[in-house]
């Protein structure tokens, strides 16, 4: 899945930086500012309350930071107290920031938008709580939508080892983070699913009952809804996504019929348009954008028959072309889709039979062996393992079988001349089967 140029975010004034110390400076100090204003309203709260009521301390450790944090901003991120402290400041006193439209007033409205561009998105729950103002811009997506026109991306992996768990792992920061629990919906936990970010969503498909359903996790506000559905649902289908939008193609209908029609996703809009088909029907097929360009690749014709070729879609003339072979010994008839990711234009994938990494040969049609995929990480002939491109980074994200309990792992390489040198990011305790996983750029 192609996420677009990923850059490491920071606040220490180095570098690049050094060209726009102030702005920058200023979103220091109000990262620092939004700190100290909710240590010390939490301090006033607690001399109000005195000793009838003892302020419950939070269950969560500095290593795994609640939501806010992430920058998924909840409708209750700031009670009423905090709501404008731009017209006074912890003590009473006027501020700096008495024009709370301009957000840092001193310098403009414009200038402080081009200044939390270049924030983390870990950081908008904390720069959300200083007023309204602050709040309804970051919900709004408006920062996303300019990060996006900008290149500033920072993709962060979205994974599910529990069917109505999901987690994040943010590895600009080294941070996991759980998101809320999924609706409870019996059918819907045992039904075959798909997960697609696009945009600041997180789509997860599957069944209810006979019908197709999307569940729709927004950052904006941290909550699931229900999404908008296909023009013709599906499942077992191929997808990917480049920047606002994404594309889906191929799948199964509810009455089990392999499909060849496919469909755009526009998050910003969140409509679906209906594209041309496909030339062959497939299922079970995995999809990337690569050099502005959809494609389709693997998959099944039917129960038995297990396709070979690829079909690339192009956006500008809406057209599809058959690529045969491009899918050829990448997966098998009962084996997971083909597990494809690309970084920086170039096509990848991981053989999980024989536990290699590949490099698709755009010239020739071919595949080249790069060497081997992480050891420790096991499936069941390609299921439960997840391959994903995450900004300049390939990831692989598994687990090791073991007895009495589960591990997760995240290892990660930058793709350069050379064999892969595969590093282990992240890790914790977990199921060690990755159901879904999905990788957001914004």
């Amino acid at each position: 899945m192609l996420e677009g140029q990923s850059y490491m975010i920071s606040r220490a004034m180095t570098g690049s930086c050094e060209q726009e110390p102030k702005w920058i400076y200023m979103a220091c100090q109000l990262l620092d500012r939004s700190k100290n204003k909710r240590n010390m309203n939490d301090e006033s709260r607690d001399r109000e309350k005195g000793q009838k009521h003892k302020r419950k301390k939070s269950p969560r450790s500095p290593l795994s930071p609640n939501i806010e944090e992430m920058g998924a901003i909840s409708s209750e991120t700031c009670d009423e107290t905090d709501l404008n402290p731009a017209e006074t400041d912890g003590d009473g006193s006027s501020g700096d920031y008495s024009d709370s439209n301009s957000l840092i007033s001193s310098i403009g409205r414009d200038n402080s938008i081009n200044c939390l561009l270049r924030c983390s998105r870990s950081d908008y729950g904390a720069l959300a709580s200083l007023n309204k103002s602050f709040r309804s811009l970051i919900q709004s997506g408006e920062l996303y939508r300019l990060r996006r026109d900008m290149g500033i991306t920072e993709s962060w992996v979205y994974f599910s080892c529990h069917v109505l768990e999901w987690e994040a792992y943010d590895p600009y920061r080294g941070r996991w983070l759980t998101l809320p629990r999924l609706p409870h919906n019996e059918c819907f936990m045992c039904s075959d699913k798909e997960s697609l970010a696009v945009g600041t969503e997180l789509l997860v498909f599957g069944k209810e009952v006979t019908s197709h359903i999307v569940l729709r996790y927004s950052i904006l506000t941290n909550s699931w809804s229900s999404g908008k559905p296909m023009n013709s649902p599906r499942c077992l289908f191929g997808s990917a996504s480049l920047g606002e939008k994404a594309i889906v193609a191929g799948g199964t209908d509810a009455q089990g019929n392999i499909l060849s029609s496919a469909e755009l996703y526009n998050s910003e809009k969140q409509t679906w348009i209906t594209l041309p088909s496909m030339i062959t029907p497939r299922k079970m097929c995995s999809g990337v954008f690569m050099d502005g360009k959809f494609y389709v690749i693997g998959g099944m014709a039917s129960n038995t028959q297990l396709l070979t070729c690829g079909e690339e879609y192009d956006l500008k003339r809406g057209t599809w072309r058959v690529i045969p072979n491009m899918s050829s010994g990448l997966n098998g008839a009962s084996g997971a889709p083909p597990l494809v990711a690309v970084v920086n234009d170039e096509l990848y994938a991981a053989h999980y039979s024989e536990k290699e990494i590949r490099k698709y040969d755009k010239k020739n049609n071919s595949w080249i062996t790069l060497g081997r995929l992480p050891e420790r990480p096991a499936s069941m002939n390609g299921w439960g393992l997840a391959f994903r491109a995450c900004g300049e980074r390939l990831i692989v994200i598994g687990g090791p079988r073991v007895l009495g309990g589960g591990m997760i792992e995240l290892h990660s390489w930058i793709p350069k001349d050379g064999p892969p040198e595969w590093n282990m990011i992240a890790s914790k305790h977990s199921g060690s089967f990755v159901y879904n996983c999905a990788v957001m750029g914004c």
